[in-house]
């Protein structure tokens, strides 16, 4: 029966080269001179450091691009809040989403089921595996959860006949 995945996936060296440039602009550039301000990356979360919040949105502002250059799409990072760190300084951490997320398998599967698309859908930890009898179903399955689910970055793998 074919069958294929549908997962969630962040390329790891991707993601370190585009700190590791990151982290060579804000030194290079003046406004950045003298401050503690640099990302880290540390078990899928980065941590921006700096000296106030307008030089965290700065740092966003060069991380994002170089995120989106790289080819890691943006919508995989969950902001959380501005933390103040002993005196003056702050930081933020921002969470890699990786794998799917269970609540989000479930409305996936929910949505599959009541698409009446002719396929059977099943978690299976991180990913969902969606089989079928016809390609064309499958097909069919993709275009649905691709209209349906904008907001989280999902790929569509291990395709087999």
């Amino acid at each position: 029966m074919p069958s294929f995945d549908i997962t969630s996936e962040v390329d790891m060296p991707s993601l370190n080269n585009a700190i590791d440039s990151t982290n060579k602009k804000i030194t290079n550039r003046y406004d950045f001179k003298g401050t503690d301000a640099r990302v880290e990356h540390k078990d899928k979360m980065l941590t921006l450091h700096g000296d106030n919040d307008f030089q965290i949105d700065q740092m966003k502002a060069i991380l994002l691009p170089e995120l989106t250059a790289k080819k890691i799409d943006v919508r995989c990072l969950e902001e959380e809040k501005l933390q103040k760190v002993g005196g003056n300084k702050v930081k933020q951490e921002i969470r890699v989403r990786v794998g799917v997320e269970q609540d989000l398998a479930k409305k996936i599967v929910k949505l599959i089921k009541d698409g009446k698309v002719k396929v059977q859908a099943a978690i299976q930890g991180e990913s969902i595996r969606v089989t079928g009898k016809k390609r064309d179903d499958l097909q069919d399955c993709i275009a649905l959860v691709r209209k349906e689910i904008t907001d989280y970055p999902l790929q569509y793998e291990n395709f087999r006949d």
